[in-house]
C-alpha cells in the first residue's frame, strides 16, 4: 500500500455519529483517483521497448525516467497529510489530481524531457490520492467502519495497479498506441478532478491555517527523532522494491527476455503481483489484528514473499503453476503495510498521521533511487548487449538481499499488537 498520513476528523467534522452523503460521494470519486494513479505507476512496464525507442534510452535510461516519479512522490508524501489538515479536501484533493492528469498528458507527448518532468508531476500529484481517500472516507463515515474503508480503498488502488498491467498491455499493442493511452487516461484523470473539485463539500478553515506554514511539520520531529521510526521505514522500504522496481518496471522484461514468453502471456503474469496484493494486504492485516500480534505476520509475509522470489529466479521457467508464483509474492508483499501500522504504535497518538507519513516518506526514497540503481546493474550485467534470463537471474539477487536485510531489521522492530499491549497493562 501507498499509505500517507492519514489525518482523522476532529470537532464539528467529525462522523462518529452518521454518515454524511456529500462526503461519501467524494470518497467514491477519490478511489477512481486511487485507481488511476497505481494504473499509470505500473503502466510503464507493458511498454518498455516502445519507451526506449520513441526516447532514445538505455535500460539504465528508461528505469531512469519511470524513477522520477518515486522521488516527487516520497517529497509529496510528506506534504500531503498535512496539506489537508491545513486547508481542507475541497481544493487540496483536485490539485493533487490536476497534477497526476497534467502529468499523464505530458508523459504521453513522446517528447523525453517532457515525458520527464510529466513523470514528476505524476508522483507529486500521486501522493495526495491514497491520503485524501482515507480524509474523506473519515469525514463521511462513522468511525466503526474507517478501517474497512482504508482496507476497501487499497484494494482499489492495488486493482489499478494490476489493470496498469493486464489492461493496458493489449490496449497499447492492439486498438490504440503506447502515447493514446497516455492522453486518453490524463483526460479521465482530469474529468476525475473536476469532478471532485465540484463534489467535495466546503469546510471550515483548521485553527492550522492561522499558524505559520511551517508549523504543520512539527509532528515530524517527534516521528524522525525514534529510531523505531526508522528501523520502520527500512523494513517497509525493502519489502516495497521487489513490486515498485522489480514487478512494476521490470516484470513484463523478465518474463518475455528471461523466459521467452510472448507479450499477452507475460503481462497476465506480471499483473498477478499486484493482485496479490489486493488479497494479501487485508489479509494479513485482519490476521495481524485477529491474533494481537504484528511480528509473527511480518515474518510469514516475509517468508513467503522470500520462497516465491527464489523460486521465479531460480526453478526452470515454466516449472510451477502459470500464475501462481506471481500471486504468492504479490500476497506475501502484503506484510510490507505491517510496519505501516507499527510506526503509528510505537509513536505518540498525536503525531499518527505524519508518522505514516514519514514512513511513506521512507519508503518511497528507497523505491527513487533503486530504480536507476537497478537499471543499471542490468545494464552492466548485460555488458551493454540484449537483457537475458542470467542477467536478471544475477540482478534478481538484489530482490533477495533486501528481503533478508528486511527480515533482520524486523527482529529489532518492537511488538506493538493488543495482545502485548494488554499483557502490559
Amino acid at each position: 500500500m501507498t499509505s500517507q498520513a492519514i489525518p482523522i476528523p476532529a470537532g464539528k467534522t467529525s462522523t462518529i455519529s452518521g454518515f454524511h452523503a456529500a462526503f461519501i460521494v467524494a470518497w467514491i470519486l477519490s478511489l477512481l483517483f486511487y485507481f488511476m494513479q497505481y494504473a499509470v505507476r505500473s503502466a510503464p512496464s507493458v511498454m518498455v521497448p516502445e519507451l526506449t525507442a520513441a526516447f532514445g534510452l538505455t535500460t539504465l535510461g528508461v528505469s531512469s525516467l519511470l524513477g522520477l516519479y518515486y522521488y516527487t512522490y516520497s517529497t509529496f508524501a510528506i506534504v500531503a497529510g498535512a496539506s489537508l489538515d491545513r486547508w481542507g479536501a475541497k481544493y487540496t484533493i483536485p490539485i493533487g489530481v490536476f497534477f497526476l492528469a497534467a502529468g499523464i498528458i505530458m508523459f504521453g507527448l513522446g517528447i523525453s524531457w517532457v515525458a520527464s518532468f510529466g513523470r514528476l508531476l505524476q508522483g507529486a500529484g500521486a501522493a495526495f490520492a491514497f491520503v485524501g481517500a482515507v480524509y474523506l472516507a473519515a469525514h463521511g463515515l462513522p468511525a466503526r467502519y474507517l478501517a474497512t474503508a482504508i482496507g476497501f480503498t487499497q484494494c482499489i488502488g492495488m486493482l489499478g495497479g494490476s489493470a496498469g498491467q493486464f489492461v493496458v498491455g493489449p490496449l497499447v499493442h492492439g486498438p490504440i498506441n503506447w502515447q493514446q493511452f497516455w492522453i486518453y487516461a490524463g483526460i479521465v484523470t482530469l474529468a476525475t478532478g473536476i469532478a471532485l473539485f465540484v463534489m467535495t463539500p466546503r469546510q471550515d478553515a483548521s485553527e492550522h491555517s492561522k499558524t505559520s506554514i511551517w508549523h504543520m511539520f512539527a509532528p515530524y520531529k517527534t516521528v524522525l527523532t525514534n529510531p523505531q521510526s526508522y528501523l520502520c521505514g527500512l523494513c517497509a522500504g525493502l519489502l516495497f522494491l521487489p513490486t515498485t522496481v522489480g514487478d512494476m518496471i521490470w516484470g513484463v522484461s523478465f518474463l518475455r527476455q528471461g523466459w521467452h514468453i510472448d507479450y499477452a502471456e507475460a503481462v497476465n503474469r506480471a499483473s498477478m503481483v499486484p493482485l496479490g496484493w489486493v488479497i494479501g494486504c487485508p489479509l494479513l492485516g485482519y490476521i495481524a489484528d485477529r491474533i494481537g500480534r504484528r511480528k509473527p505476520v511480518l515474518f510469514a509475509g516475509m517468508a513467503l514473499m522470500l520462497a516465491a522470489t527464489l523460486a521465479i529466479l531460480y526453478l526452470p521457467p515454466n516449472s510451477a503453476p502459470h500464475y501462481l508464483l506471481g500471486l504468492l509474492l504479490g500476497i506475501g508483499s502484503g506484510a510490507a503495510m505491517i510496519p505501516y501500522s507499527i510506526i503509528k504504535e510505537v509513536n505518540p497518538d498525536e503525531v499518527k498521521g505524519s508518522a505514516t507519513g514519514a514512513i511513506n516518506f521512507l519508503v518511497f526514497v528507497m523505491s527513487a533511487f533503486a530504480a536507476p540503481a537497478y537499471g543499471w546493474l542490468l545494464q552492466k550485467l548485460a555488458g551493454g548487449g540484449a537483457l537475458t534470463l542470467d542477467t536478471f537471474t544475477k540482478g534478481g539477487a538484489t530482490g533477495i538481499v533486501a528481503i533478508v536485510i528486511a527480515i533482520l531489521a524486523a527482529f529489532f522492530i518492537k511488538e506493538t499488537g493488543s495482545a502485548v499491549r494488554k499483557a502490559q497493562g
